[in-house]
């Protein structure tokens, strides 16, 4: 069933745009506040993926973050200047480096983790919690819904490159 139409279609109305433009506000908000704190959202995030467990190698982090890979050296560079991570090359492929939280680095994640809830909260006010509900459960159908497709054509890629 096709929910756009070539003749209607405006992006202002578009599910991409819409997210979008949510997350680049949420992402600006948090900016300002996690500035006063002499940290980033990207630093933020990177940290937070590693206490969650998201991601654990430097490729994964930026693949997720969807940053620039030598920037996001750097950043690391500075995380680990901080004592808030540290790398280490894993026994079996010296080539591959898991990253590790700190008590440091869990400890400023933990501290910056009521600003992020109070923002997402204040967002939120004039929602029921249904509405939440419903909005997050659509919103991690259309994530599950993407990243197949992603993997499907990552998938039919590396066969398409031959041995």
């Amino acid at each position: 069933m096709a929910h756009y139409d070539i003749d209607t279609y405006s992006p202002r109305t578009s599910v991409g745009y819409l997210m979008r433009r949510g997350a680049t506000l949420m992402r600006d908000e948090l900016e300002r506040s996690f500035s006063r704190a002499g940290f980033t959202f990207v630093q933020w995030a990177t940290l937070m993926m590693m206490r969650e467990q998201t991601a654990l190698t430097p490729r994964e982090l930026c693949r997720m973050l969807h940053h620039d890979s030598g920037a996001f050296t750097r950043l690391l560079d500075q995380l680990e200047e901080r004592g808030l991570l540290r790398r280490e090359r894993t026994a079996a492929d010296r080539r591959i480096v898991r990253l590790h939280l700190t008590a440091a680095g869990r400890r400023l994640v933990d501290s910056l983790l009521p600003t992020v809830v109070e923002r997402l909260n204040a967002a939120l006010e004039e929602f029921t919690p249904t509405e939440v509900a419903t909005l997050t459960r659509l919103l991690l159908r259309l994530i599950d819904r993407l990243e197949s497709d992603e993997a499907r054509k990552a998938l039919a890629a590396q066969k398409g490159a031959g041995p």
